[in-house]
Formats: C-alpha cells, sequence, structure tokens
C-alpha cells in the first residue's frame, strides 16, 4: 500500500508517531481506552514556546565538529525532515522526538542581544559562527518573528564571520545584508539538497523548499557574490545515494563553488521514527534501505563513531564516497569556497558608525 492510500498517514508531516521521552517516567499512547471507537484527537497546529537563554552561543567538543561555534534560534524545525538528527535534542525539553519536534517550536528572542554581549566580551577573538547547526534558522516561523535577520545585522555590525546552511528561501529576504558581508569575505552559505525527485522530497522533508527553490537561491546568492556550497546530505542508500553526481552538476551549474555529504546514521529515537516512516511510506524497500544504512555503520541503525558517524564505512559507503569524489572533480573542479577574514572584526568601543 502505497503512503498517499494508507489512512494512519500524516500528510503533511515527516514523523508519523511520538516517540517516548527516556528522559520522562510518563508515556504518551494512542491506543484506545477498548469499547471506545471515537479517534483520538489532538492539536495539530504549530506552537511557539518562549525560551529566554543565558547564552546563545554553543561550542561543540566533538572530534567530528572540534571548536565549532553555533546559534540556533529555535529549537525544533517545521520543516519535519524524517532523518533530522536535532530530533533528539527535543527530549531536553520534555517533548518527543517524533511529532512534537515538528509542531513544537521553541523561540529565543534574545538571541541578538545575547550575540551582541558574546561578542564585546574581555578578549573575544573573532570565530566564525555557524547558524543552523542544529535546526534550520529559516524555518517557516522565522518570516514572521525575524529573529535570524536580527542575528545576521549584529554579526554584520561586528563584522564577525558567519556560515549559514539551510534548505529555505526565505534566506533571499536577507540578500542586502549577505552582499554586504560577502564583499568583506564575512558570509558562507550552505544549501542543503537531498533530492531533485520532488515526490521524494515532499516524503523526506515535507514542509520544506523544492529543490528547484533551493537551486534558486544558490543562483541568486551566487549572482551576487555570496558563495554558496551544496550540501547533499544525508545521502540514504536506496533511497537517494543514486542522485549525488546530478545534485552536484546542478548545484555547479547555478554557480555552486563547493560541496559536502553526509550518509544517515539513525540515533536515539531517530530510528524508530524514520522504521516507522518508511514501512508506511515504502512499505516494498523499507528493509533493503535499512539494512544498506546498517551496512554503513556497522550493522546497526545509529553510529556514535567520531570519524565514521558522518561519512559511513564498508563497501556501500565507499561507493558513494567514490562516486561524490568524482561528481566534485568533474563539476567542480579549480572551484573553493573563499577564506573568511578575520581582520575587520570591530568590538563595541572601536567599530564603525555605518553598518554599510
Amino acid at each position: 500500500m502505497a503512503h498517499e492510500d494508507n489512512p494512519e498517514y500524516f500528510r503533511g508531516r515527516g514523523a508519523q508517531v511520538n516517540t517516548h521521552n527516556k528522559f520522562l517516567k510518563s508515556k504518551y499512547v494512542l491506543e484506545h481506552i477498548e469499547g471506545i471507537d471515537e479517534p483520538l484527537l489532538e492539536n495539530t497546529a504549530t506552537q511557539l514556546y518562549e525560551e529566554s537563554p543565558k547564552k546563545i552561543v554553543s561550542e561543540s567538543n566533538s572530534p567530528d565538529l572540534s571548536h565549532m561555534h553555533s546559534i540556533n534560534p529555535y529549537q525544533g524545525c517545521e520543516h519535519g525532515c524524517i532523518y533530522c538528527y536535532a530530533r533528539n535534542s527535543h527530549e531536553y525539553y520534555g517533548f518527543s522526538a517524533g511529532l512534537d519536534f515538528e509542531r513544537k517550536i521553541i523561540v529565543k528572542r534574545n538571541a541578538p542581544e545575547l550575540l551582541e554581549q558574546y561578542f564585546n566580551r574581555k578578549n573575544y577573538e573573532p570565530v566564525c559562527i555557524v547558524l543552523s547547526g542544529n535546526t534550520d534558522c529559516y524555518q517557516p516561523i522565522e518570516r514572521r518573528l525575524g529573529i535570524t535577520r536580527r542575528l545576521l545585522e549584529v554579526f554584520l555590525k561586528y563584522r564577525n564571520p558567519v556560515s549559514f546552511i539551510t534548505k529555505n528561501n526565505l534566506i533571499l529576504r536577507d540578500m542586502d545584508i549577505l552582499a554586504e558581508m560577502a564583499k568583506l569575505n564575512l558570509v558562507h552559505v550552505n544549501v542543503s539538497i537531498t533530492s531533485l525527485k520532488e515526490d521524494l522530497r515532499q516524503k523526506l522533508e515535507p514542509r520544506t523548499v523544492t529543490a528547484t527553490g533551493r537551486l534558486a537561491v544558490i543562483q541568486k546568492l551566487s549572482q551576487i557574490n555570496v558563495p554558496v556550497r551544496v550540501m547533499a546530505a544525508p545521502i540514504i542508500p536506496g533511497l537517494n545515494s543514486n542522485e549525488v553526481p546530478n545534485i552536484i552538476k546542478a548545484a555547479a551549474d547555478r554557480g555552486a563553488v563547493s560541496a559536502g555529504f553526509t550518509i544517515v546514521r539513525l540515533n536515539g529515537s531517530i530510528a524508530e521514527i524514520f522504521t516507522d516512516w518508511i514501512e508506511k511510506a515504502f512499505p516494498d524497500r523499507a528493509d533493503k534501505v535499512l539494512n544498506m544504512i546498517r551496512a554503513c555503520h556497522d550493522g546497526q541503525l545509529n553510529d556514535s563513531n567520531f570519524g565514521r558517524r558522518m561519512s559511513g564505512d564498508g563497501k556501500i559507503a565507499e561507493s558513494i564516497h567514490q562516486m561524490f569524489r568524482m561528481a566534485c572533480n568533474r563539476f567542480m573542479a579549480g572551484r573553493e569556497m573563499p577564506p573568511f577574514d578575520y581582520s575587520h572584526f570591530t568590538p563595541r568601543n572601536g567599530k564603525q558608525t555605518s553598518l554599510f
């Protein structure tokens, strides 16, 4: 049965279940009480939760992401990407990594003020800060709240380098600021494209911009000299792994200067969420895809081994690596992301009088 014909399939959402939060004693269940035939009603609308953190910049100590500084103005993401590694972090807030992650969004309105405080710390040395290290800073609610744009204004004000990763064309709203930062070599943009096939994109990432829309982002940013890297990520063996060369070519044709990829891993609750989803969305090939993912991670769906967890190993992973290298050599030879220029950083007492 195709997912379109399955009455249990939630259209417009990635996750199809709310998995148990291991930090909670109580468990949320949808089973009917005996004798009750009415469906259990749920609030399916997106809900916002306010958080007022005391700091906004996080530093990763992971060997894979050593000294990566990042900001996440939002936790949870309406995009609903079924494979998203950030789902597990939602459990720290008392929510499920499943449907809750997509419709209960935590908002940090004071992020720009906290970033300015961070730049004005005594002895601060400028570092590149990544926006969307966890969840997309240009997800739909950003259109109304504008927290990411305010953060970007602070980055420009202090001339501090910033790197984005997004799959939403809302980033084009901020082309005016991005263009100014690009002139000073202060910005990198990473655009994530998982599939060029619209029917697959709709199932994997139900509330994201189409691949055509993301390619347009690459083209428009490249035209104003903002350096763009395409991220073919994550690669899911048996679903989108054959698309790697086409994704890189399409991005290169529109001006991308670099490419990257990761192989999917299903840590924590994501294994249950993804398994439930693929059995409903692709019942005819669910076992094959799950077994191919295991083959990339030493027989497991999850993988926490540094150096292997994002790149995988084994014959299937190596074939993906080889296909990626060949595509980059063919379509992106001689291109590279320009280095950041940290010399422009200007602290509060010495900053220039104009932003532009």
